[in-house]
């Protein structure tokens, strides 16, 4: 979220993939630039600091030049669902640490956002269907930007069993519910932002609150520039199910510092 979410990207996880011996880092990077969008400057810098991959949203193409960037930069994925003539790819199977495949997609949610999108469920269904665990694919993540929880729950539920990993994305709050589900899914309703938390869901305070308390808008929306929490899911793979076998929370620096994985 904005520059202080980068900030936290680039110092921190360089030493976070030589600490904790990660494989495989997806970074959400949908409101990197000034909180609307992405553009290609600061992908690279996303990449450079450790990102295998980097997911957009519903604001994937605020930035004008992502428009063209997606496509030279196969590490950035759009959301499957959104328009079809839209640039990029929604899903892709990459190299992780030793020869591993990884596959990677993103969905929109439907409930409670500005634009109708297309079926996520059935979306996301045929990417793995084409992809089954213990296939090509030794883990799949699967990150579902939307604002209803229940959205997002019912998406870990009908991937359980055939995704490593089910994570939320787009509502900037951590939730408390990092769970495996039956089927051996990892999943979290939403993993939050990288940004400053003393904000609202990453925005300087002043305005939000005037808008709240008085119902009309003065300045634009800006990104808050405090010291930002690094906010993420760890997840532990079994190379040979595909299934989550540890997830964990993350939380480092900020306001909501919390213990390594």
């Amino acid at each position: 979220m904005g520059r202080a979410g980068r900030a936290a990207i680039q110092e921190r996880l360089p030493g976070l993939r030589r600490e904790w011996g990660l494989d495989f880092v997806v970074v959400n990077g949908e409101n990197a630039s000034s909180g609307h969008g992405l553009t290609a400057a600061h992908a690279k810098g996303l990449l450079e600091a450790g990102a295998d991959c980097l997911t957009l949203g519903d604001h994937a193409f605020d930035q004008k030049d992502m428009l063209s960037f997606i496509e030279q930069e196969p590490r950035i994925l759009r959301p499957l669902n959104y328009a079809r003539e839209a640039p990029g790819k929604g899903a892709r199977l990459f190299t992780a640490t030793g020869g591993r495949k990884v596959l990677v997609a993103q969905v929109l949610g439907q409930v409670f956002m500005k634009r109708p999108f297309d079926d996520p469920f059935s979306a996301i269904d045929q990417v793995l269907r084409a992809h089954p665990l213990g296939g090509l694919a030794q883990a799949t993540l699967v990150d579902i930007h939307c604002e209803a929880t229940s959205e997002k729950m019912a998406m870990g539920h009908w991937c359980d069993g055939r995704a490593s990993v089910v994570v939320g994305t787009h509502t900037h709050v951590p939730t408390g519910d990092a769970q495996i589900l039956p089927g051996g899914t990892a999943f979290q309703s939403d993993a939050g932002m990288c940004g400053d938390y003393n904000s609202v869901i990453g925005m300087d305070k002043a305005e939000p609150l005037r808008r709240f308390i008085t119902g009309m808008a003065k300045n634009r929306f800006t990104p808050a520039s405090g010291e930002a929490t690094l906010s993420g899911l760890f997840v532990e793979t079994d190379d040979r199910t595909g299934k989550a076998t540890r997830v964990r929370m993350i939380r480092v620096g900020g306001r909501l510092e919390a213990s390594a994985p």
